[in-house]
């Protein structure tokens, strides 16, 4: 089993930026991927980025590619994700996600561990 907090939401107006941050604790080696996803209001879950943790290759969803980054610090257990030219679309709690799955890409159904959220408000 694996525990994911994260950090990093709040409120911001278009245009900012904002850095979300997740810290993985338990069963942590034998992780592949880690990520995050978002679910706005009335809308469905969406995948927004992940990272395969062994050797750093990144996922974009063509939402956020080319004005997010997620990245991993050298323990491999935290995950940040850079959002920038933030929109009101964005709008969302975010959460953090881990799994063990070889190939999990940004499907949901793959991702065994869930964090609480944090919201991300974005004001026009």
């Amino acid at each position: 089993q694996v525990q994911l907090a994260e950090s990093g939401g709040g409120s911001v107006q278009a245009g900012g930026s904002l850095t979300l941050s997740c810290a993985a604790s338990g069963a942590t080696n034998r992780l592949n991927y880690m990520g995050w996803f978002r679910q706005a209001l009335g809308k469905a879950r969406e995948g927004v980025a992940a990272i395969y943790t062994r050797t750093g290759g990144t996922i974009y969803a063509g939402s956020v590619k080319g004005r997010s980054t997620i990245a991993q610090d050298n323990t491999k257990k935290t995950v940040s994700l850079q959002l920038n030219n933030l929109e009101p679309e964005d709008t969302a709690m975010y959460y953090c996600v881990a799994s063990y799955h070889s190939d999990a890409g940004l499907s949901a159904t793959n991702y065994g561990s869930w964090g609480q959220g944090t919201q991300v408000t974005v004001s026009s």
